[in-house]
Formats: C-alpha cells, structure tokens, sequence
C-alpha cells in the first residue's frame, strides 16, 4: 500500500506542478512525470547531487546531469541566471524546475528531428510514457537499449505506471 501512496503522492506533486507552470497540453502527461519521477527516486525531493562513479554528476528527484540540462534549455528557477554557477543544481534540485526541466528535455527529442534519436525507444510501435522512461534514464540517443527494463528505476517506474493507469 506505500507504494501506491507515494505513486498517488508524485501525481499529486505533478499536478501542482502543471497548476504552477500552467494548464496548456503538454506531451508529456502529467501522471508520465510523477512516475517517471518515482521510478528515479521514489521522488525524493532532497537527494541532492550525487557523484557514484568518477565523471558522474547527478541531482534532484529526476537525477538529472548538466548535459541533461543542457539539452533542455537550461531552465532555471524564476530569477536566476543560467550562466551562473550553481544555476544547475539550483534548478534541478528544485522540484519544480526539475520538471520542467524533464518535460523540455523529453519534448525536444520527441518532437525535433534529430539524427541517430529513436522516438519509440522500446519499439513496441507507439510512441508512449514507457518510450519517455526508457529516453529518461537512457538518454535521447541509447533510449532504443533494452536493458533499462532490468533496472530498480524500470521496475518502480512500471509498478507506478500500472496503478496511475488503473486508477483514470
């Protein structure tokens, strides 16, 4: 029952989120970004950043990289300056920015044409939240590696996925 919680819990995160930033239709959904949010952290808010192996930077409750952020746009929390220092952990240590920063990223390689990004990364012939977990966790360009269905963030994400899908 903790886990349907804490699903319902980043939903519920999420759709703040949407009420912060604004009520246009976005291509990825809502109950998308909580579980993909989920899956990453179990959506804790207060990791902070974290170097697990040498040349590996990763913050917030999406364990977002500065490449990440890059790609996205460099979103920053209202005031801030992107080409500050300390502007990208700022951002994505902050749950909003985060997702926003989630959303811009996922968006770009979903919608732009860009050589070598597979939009169904797992080939199932629907472009859907599983292809935006696979692109999360394994980037835009090795989304199409099958082997992100074997990870702890797969598994919670899909568990996660599953109960927001049985309760709409």
């Amino acid at each position: 029952m903790s886990l349907v919680k804490t699903a319902l819990a980043c939903v519920t995160t999420t759709l703040v989120l949407v009420m912060v930033y604004g009520q246009q239709k976005e291509l990825i959904g809502d109950d998308c970004l909580g579980c993909l949010c989920e899956g990453t952290t179990k959506c804790n808010s207060s990791i902070g950043c974290q170097a697990p192996f040498p040349g590996a930077y990763f913050c917030g409750a999406f364990l977002i990289t500065r490449a990440y952020w890059i790609d996205a746009g460099k979103p920053v929390i209202t005031n801030d300056n992107p080409d500050e220092l300390g502007a990208f952990e700022r951002c994505v240590n902050d749950l909003y920015c985060a997702a926003e920063t989630v959303r811009r990223y996922l968006t770009k390689f979903q919608t732009e044409k860009v050589p070598g990004v597979v939009k169904d990364c797992n080939g199932d012939g629907v472009i859907d939240c599983h292809d935006f977990a696979y692109m999360h966790r394994m980037g835009a360009y090795g989304c199409n590696d099958p082997t992100v269905r074997n990870t702890d963030f797969y598994k919670r994400f899909k568990t996660c996925w599953k109960v927001v899908t049985e309760a709409s």
